[in-house]
C-alpha cells in the first residue's frame, strides 16, 4: 500500500510516501528504512527504479520516501553541500529524522522497531544519508550509500560540483570532523557503499573517500574494537551477473569477526542504481542487485547488537587502564615517595 504524508518541519514542508506491505498487521514489530532519491527524481520515480518494495513485500519491513521539493531546491536534489544541512537538529537532517519519528509514533498504523531504522540513498540521497548516519546516529542502525561522497565533502553549491567530479577533501580529515559532530551520541556505524566505475557525475574516487572516512569514523568511535585499513580489507570477492557487470565486493571487519563496512565496485556502470529496474532513471539493470544487498546488510546489523558488541569490550579495555594506571601510580611513588599523577590517562 502506497500512502502520501506531509511534514512540516524546521526546513519546510516535505511530503513523504510510505510502502507497507499488504499482509502487514499492526502489532508485528518490523524494520523501516528511508530511501532518499536523486537529483531531478521524484519517490515514486526511485521506489520503482530500485525496487525496494518488492523486498518489503517479500521480507516484510516498511519503507519511506522523503521527497524533495523545488521550494527548497530548483533541481530536487536533497541540499547535502550546505553547512545549515550538516548538522543535528537543522535543515534537512532533522526533517528527515522527524519523518522518521512520526512513523514511529503511528502506533495506530506501524509497529516500528527502534533498533532496525535505516537509510539508503543515490547521490544528492547518498550524500544526505551519510549525514544523517553522523548526525543521528541514535536513530540509524546502518546506512546505505550509492553513488554518493563523504561528509562535508562540500559546504557551498560552488565547491559541491568541484567535488563530484574531482573528489572531496582528505577523508581521515573528514573522518575525524564527522565523529566529533556526533558528539556524545558516537557509536560506530555499519556502513554499505556502492560506486559505479564509470560515474562521470560523481568520480569513483568519492566512493573510495566514503569508505575511508567511515574508516576513520568508525575507528574513533568503536573504542579499540575496529582499526581497519583501507588498504588491508578483511575481504575481497569478485563477482559477475550473468549477461551482466562485473563487480569486486570488499569488506572491514571488527576485531571480532563483524562485519562493519562493505564497498561493491561495479565495473563500467555509470551514475545509475545498480541492479534497478530499466524503466525509471539514474538504473543499471545489467549491475548486482543493490536493493538486495543493502537489504542483507542491514539486516545484519541493529542497534543493539552493535551496543552490545561495543559493551562487551569495555570490560576487558577499562581493565587495562586500570592497570597501566596502577603501573603508573606504584613507579611514581617510588621514585618520588608522593602521589603520581601518572596515572590519569587522557582518551583521545
Amino acid at each position: 500500500m502506497w500512502q502520501e504524508f506531509n511534514q512540516h518541519g524546521v526546513a519546510g514542508s516535505h511530503p513523504y510516501f510510505v510502502y507497507t506491505p499488504e499482509k502487514y498487521q499492526v502489532g508485528t514489530s518490523v524494520p523501516l528504512i528511508v530511501m532518499l532519491h536523486g537529483c531531478t527524481q521524484s519517490a515514486l520515480d526511485f521506489a520503482t527504479g530500485t525496487r525496494m518494495n518488492l523486498l518489503a513485500e517479500q521480507h516484510n519491513f516498511i519503507v519511506v520516501y522523503p521527497q524533495q521539493t523545488k521550494a527548497s531546491n530548483q533541481n530536487l536534489c536533497w541540499n547535502w553541500f550546505l553547512s545549515t544541512h550538516q548538522v543535528r537538529g537543522s535543515g534537512e537532517p532533522a526533517s528527515i529524522a522527524g519523518i522518521v519519528q512520526t512513523i514511529k509514533n503511528a502506533t495506530m498504523t506501524w509497529t516500528i522497531d527502534p533498533t532496525r531504522i535505516y537509510v539508503a540513498g543515490i547521490s544528492a540521497g547518498a550524500a544526505m544519508a551519510v549525514i544523517l548516519g553522523v548526525t543521528y546516529p541514535d536513530l540509524f542502525a546502518a546506512i546505505g550509500v550509492h553513488s554518493g561522497l563523504e561528509y562535508q565533502a562540500a559546504t557551498s553549491t560552488s565547491t559541491a560540483f568541484k567535488v563530484m567530479r574531482r573528489g572531496g577533501p582528505e577523508p581521515v580529515q573528514q573522518g575525524l570532523i564527522a565523529y566529533n559532530m556526533m558528539s556524545n551520541h558516537a557509536r560506530l556505524i555499519p556502513t554499505i557503499v556502492f560506486h559505479g566505475t564509470r560515474d562521470q557525475f560523481v568520480v569513483p574516487l568519492n566512493g573510495d573517500q566514503t569508505v575511508q572516512q567511515w574508516i576513520q569514523t568508525n575507528t574513533l568511535a568503536s573504542q579499540g574494537r575496529y582499526t581497519a585499513n583501507f588498504s588491508q580489507p578483511n575481504n575481497v570477492t569478485y563477482g559477475q551477473v550473468p549477461g551482466g557487470r562485473a563487480y569486486t565486493t570488499t569488506s572491514w571487519n571488527t576485531v571480532d569477526g563483524k562485519e562493519v563496512q562493505a564497498y561493491w565496485k561495479i565495473s563500467g556502470m555509470g551514475h545509475a542504481w545498480s541492479g534497478g529496474n530499466s524503466g525509471s532513471t539514474y538504473t543499471d539493470r545489467r549491475g548486482p542487485d543493490a536493493s538486495l544487498a543493502i537489504y542483507t546488510f542491514f539486516m545484519a546489523h541493529s542497534l543493539r547488537s552493535m551496543e552490545h558488541s561495543i559493551s562487551q569490550t569495555m570490560p576487558l579495555q577499562n581493565k587495562f587502564l586500570q592497570t597501566l594506571s596502577g603501573f603508573f601510580h606504584k613507579r611514581g611513588s617510588h621514585e618520588s615517595g608522593t602521589h603520581s599523577e601518572g596515572g590519569n590517562i587522557q582518551h583521545e
